[in-house]
């Protein structure tokens, strides 16, 4: 199995990143990311892949993941209705905040103990589920004291299994971080810009084959289908900002308007002008 890191968000400066209801259940997606990963699925039977555990669910789940261990998708392979919840947390928000404030002590050890993986069962996994379900539609600071109330909670609980005996240390991760992180900075930097693949891999001291085979191995895209779909998700932000979409095609790095209008349908399933319109 082709292990791969998930750049969750690069461009995201928040300590929480929410995917309501995502749908990955065609995709063997075997993956790793530094973030901790909170997962909640309810209405399937499905597999529980994380690190070198393998088991199966039952009508509902909910593991929290520690930063860099390997997992598969929970919904890998449902053909049934079911719903699904994630949530990231910064792995750098456990240093700076849970570890210095002491009102926040167990969150910062239930985040030292997600290293084993940690299924929660019971009355913590029906609570939990339910806060998750309702996240998605209110503000920012809402989510973030909802945040903090279900990790309380679990931090609390002693309705959990442990995954695995002993913490998973992911050996592969910090160095395929650094330079896939050089990677994203160059692109959040220049994304504007025409970008040369010849450039980008002499970014990170590779030739533009060797390269190109290392992205797809680490991302499971193309380096021009990840600058593609990156800079689409740029042009959604400057629409929803007002920009028309003459302006958000060239400020996004396309040198064409079909171009861009071919590519923003082709990701996002509907044209620009489409996207405006329902979003306004």
């Amino acid at each position: 199995m082709k292990i791969q890191l998930e750049n969750i968000q690069p461009n995201d400066k928040s300590s929480f990143h929410l995917l309501h209801n995502p749908k990955l259940n065609d995709l063997f997606f075997w993956h790793f990311h530094p973030e901790f990963e909170l997962v909640y699925i309810e209405g399937a039977n499905g597999k529980r892949h994380v690190g070198h555990h393998l088991s199966n669910f039952t009508g509902s789940d909910l593991v929290l993941i520690g930063s860099n261990i390997p997992h598969l998708n929970f919904d890998h392979g449902i053909r049934t209705e079911y719903h699904k919840e994630v949530l990231h947390i910064s792995a750098s928000f456990k240093e700076k905040v849970f570890s210095e404030i002491e009102e926040l002590e167990d969150v910062y050890e239930l985040l030292e103990k997600s290293q084993h993986g940690i299924a929660f069962y019971g009355e913590t996994k029906k609570s939990v589920g339910q806060i998750m379900k309702q996240l998605q539609p209110m503000t920012r600071f809402g989510q973030f004291l909802e945040i903090l109330k279900l990790l309380k909670i679990l931090a609390k609980s002693n309705e959990f299994e442990l995954l695995h005996a002993n913490p998973i240390i992911n050996d592969k991760a910090n160095k395929q971080q650094q330079r896939l992180q050089q990677v994203y900075s160059y692109i959040d930097e220049h994304y504007s810009q025409k970008i040369e693949l010849d450039d980008m891999a002499q970014q990170v001291n590779l030739g533009k084959e060797a390269f190109c085979r290392y992205f797809k191995q680490n991302t499971g895209s193309t380096f021009t289908q990840f600058l593609n779909q990156y800079r689409i998700t740029q042009a959604k932000r400057l629409l929803l900002a007002g920009r028309n979409i003459t302006e958000t095609c060239y400020e996004c790095g396309f040198e064409s308007l079909s171009y861009f209008n071919r590519t923003f349908k082709k990701i996002s399933g509907e044209n620009p002008s489409t996207y405006k319109r329902k979003q306004s």
